[in-house]
C-alpha cells in the first residue's frame, strides 16, 4: 500500500496560529480531492471533542477533521492532557482516561508508552489517508524539553514529514523568533524545515518586504507566505488565551448582555460561540464580582475542577453577586456541565478525583447534588426540549465525571431516549444541562434568546443565522484565504519529494 504524504506545521511559540493553518490545509487538500486527516500526537487542552464512538480528543483535531470532511478518530490525537489542578493533569489515551499524573512523572514515566502510541496512530492513518496534516505544540526549540518531547521534531522524523515553521507577527519580533528557533534546531531538524509562514499580518506588505528578503538571504529558508489577519472567523478556538479577545471585539451596545463566568479551570467555552454571530448578543467573559454588573443572562460553562472553581466563585465574591442577581429576578442563568453541577446544593468528590476538597456547597439555585466518580461519561447525545411550550430536537455531547441527582421537585430539561438530563426552574429562568453544544442547535437558541428579549420588552428576532452553515462557510473562507497567500505549489513539491525519498 502506498504511503501517505505528510506535512507538519510547527510554531515559534504557542498561539502562533498552528491549529488554524492546519485547519486551512485540511480543507484545501480535501477540496483538491485528497483524503486528508489531521494529526496531533499530544495535545494539552480543556476544550474537547467527542468522536462518533464516544471517545475524547482535542477540540482542534475534531474541527480539523470537520474541515477535511471526515469523521474524527482517536488516532488523530492519541494523547490528550487535561490540567485539573496545580501541576497535575488527567492523561487521556485514545479517548479514555488513563490516569492523573504530575508533570515530572509524565515526562519520566510516560515517554516510552507515548512513543508507541504515536507510532501506531501514524501507521493507522498512513493506511487510510492520502495526506496527513500534522500539528506541533509550543516551540520545537524548547532545549530543556527536547530530549523527551512527544509532539514536535521527533514526530516529524517519525512521520518523515517536511516542516513549515509559523511565526506570529502580531506579537512582535517575528524575525527574531523565526531565526532564533531555526538556530536552536539540530542540523537534521533544521534541514527538515522547508520554509516559514508569517501569520496574522496587518498593514502594507511592501513595508515588510525588506525583512522578508533579508530573512531568506540570512537563513536560506524560503518565506512560503505572509497571511493577513482574517477577522470574524467563526471556527472553534481551543486555547483559553482566546477568551481575552471576546469582550473587546464585541459591540457592547447590543441589546442582550451575556456574562460568561471565566473561572480558572474553564472548559469547552466553545459552547458559547454561536452567540457571537447573533446581531443582538454581547458576550463578556468575567472573572470578578465588579465585572459582572447587571447582565440579562449569566452562563456558567464547563469546568475541569468543579469544586475548586466553586471556591473561586465564593472567594472572588462572584457567588454572592450571582445570588443577588437571582433574587432580583431580572437575570437568566444557564449552567453547562460543571456549571450545571455548580447550580446545585452540593458537589462531592469523596475520592479526591478532581480536588483535595471532598465537598463544597454549590450556589443552591436548584435542588440537586453531584458526586464526582471515577467513571467518565463521553458520548454524543440527543433528546427533546420543551421550552416555552415549544418542542425542540437537540443534539450535543457529554464529557463529565459526575452523577447528579435531584433532591426536590424540579422539571428535567432534556428528555433522552431512556433517561432525563438537566433541570429547568418552573419559570424557565434557571437551566442546567450536561449537554455541551446545546446552543449550536439553532431553533432552540433562537427561542431562548427571543424569550429573554420578550422578558425585556423587546420584539423577537426570527430567521436568525444558522451557526452550522456559518462554520462551514468559515472553513471555505479560511482555505481560500490561505491558498491565496501561500506558495502551495512549492509545499506540494516538497511533500512529494519527501514521499519519494521514503520509498
Amino acid at each position: 500500500m502506498p504511503s501517505s504524504q505528510p506535512i507538519m506545521f510547527q510554531g515559534t511559540h504557542s498561539d502562533a496560529g498552528k491549529s488554524v493553518i492546519v485547519t486551512a490545509f485540511c480543507r484545501i487538500f480535501s477540496q483538491d480531492g485528497y483524503k486528508t486527516a489531521p494529526f496531533k500526537s499530544q495535545n494539552m487542552a480543556l476544550n474537547s471533542y467527542i468522536t462518533v464512538d464516544g471517545k475524547e480528543i482535542g477540540r482542534a483535531q475534531g474541527v480539523q477533521a470537520e474541515a477535511a470532511n471526515i469523521q474524527a478518530t482517536t488516532d488523530m490525537n492519541p494523547i490528550l492532557i487535561k490540567p485539573n489542578r496545580e501541576n497535575e493533569s488527567q492523561i487521556v489515551v485514545h479517548g479514555k482516561p488513563f490516569k492523573n499524573m504530575e508533570a515530572g512523572a509524565y515526562r519520566r514515566d510516560f515517554f516510552d508508552t507515548g512513543i508507541q502510541l504515536i507510532q501506531q496512530s501514524l501507521i493507522n492513518l498512513n493506511k487510510r489517508y492520502d495526506r496527513i496534516v500534522i500539528e506541533g505544540a509550543g516551540s520545537p526549540a524548547e532545549v530543556n524539553l527536547n530530549d523527551r518531547e512527544l509532539v514536535n521534531m521527533r514526530v516529524a522524523r517519525m512521520a518523515n514529514a517536511p516542516v513549515v515553521l509559523i511565526g506570529d507577527i502580531e506579537k512582535g519580533g517575528v524575525f527574531a523568533s523565526l531565526v532564533g528557533t531555526l538556530q536552536l534546531l539540530e542540523k537534521e531538524d533544521h534541514n527538515r524545515v522547508i520554509g516559514v509562514i508569517i501569520n496574522k499580518f496587518r498593514g502594507d506588505l511592501s513595508l515588510l518586504q525588506p525583512g522578508l528578503s533579508w530573512f531568506e538571504e540570512y537563513t536560506g529558508k524560503k518565506v512560503l507566505g505572509v497571511i493577513p489577519h482574517l477577522p470574524n472567523l467563526n471556527i472553534d478556538a481551543e486555547d483559553s488565551v482566546i477568551l481575552n479577545q471576546y469582550t473587546h471585539k464585541q459591540n457592547s451596545e447590543k441589546e442582550i448582555d451575556i456574562a460568561v463566568i471565566q473561572y480558572p479551570k474553564i472548559s469547552n467555552f466553545t459552547d458559547l460561540d454561536p452567540f457571537t454571530v447573533e446581531e443582538d448578543c454581547h458576550i463578556r467573559y468575567v472573572s470578578s464580582a465588579k465585572e459582572l454588573k447587571q447582565p440579562d443572562l449569566v452562563i456558567l460553562p464547563g469546568s475541569k475542577n468543579t469544586i475548586e472553581d466553586l471556591l473561586f466563585l465564593k472567594n472572588s465574591g462572584l457567588a454572592d453577586k450571582l445570588e443577588s442577581l437571582r433574587q432580583k429576578g431580572n437575570t437568566f442563568f444557564f449552567g453547562i456541565c460543571g456549571g450545571y453541577q455548580m447550580l446545585g446544593s452540593e458537589v462531592h468528590d469523596p475520592l479526591s478525583i478532581e480536588s483535595p476538597f471532598v465537598t463544597s456547597k454549590g450556589l443552591q439555585f436548584v435542588p440537586l447534588q453531584t458526586t464526582i466518580t471515577k467513571e467518565k461519561t463521553t458520548t454524543l447525545s440527543q433528546g427533546i426540549v420543551i421550552f416555552q411550550n415549544n418542542r425542540f430536537e437537540v443534539k450535543g455531547y457529554e464529557i463529565h465525571m459526575g452523577i447528579t441527582k435531584f433532591e426536590g421537585n424540579i422539571k428535567p430539561f432534556i428528555k433522552k431516549t431512556t433517561e432525563l438530563d438537566g433541570c429547568m426552574s418552573y419559570n424557565e429562568k434557571i437551566i442546567g444541562t450536561y449537554f455541551h453544544g446545546i446552543f449550536h442547535n439553532d431553533p432552540f437558541r433562537e427561542s431562548y434568546i427571543n424569550h429573554i428579549r420578550e422578558f425585556k420588552g423587546l420584539a423577537p428576532i426570527y430567521r436568525r443565522p444558522s451557526y452550522v452553515d456559518i462554520r462551514e462557510e468559515a472553513y471555505d473562507r479560511l482555505a481560500d484565504h490561505v491558498r491565496h497567500h501561500v506558495d502551495l505549489e512549492y509545499i506540494e513539491t516538497k511533500m512529494k519529494e519527501y514521499q519519494q525519498a521514503a520509498t
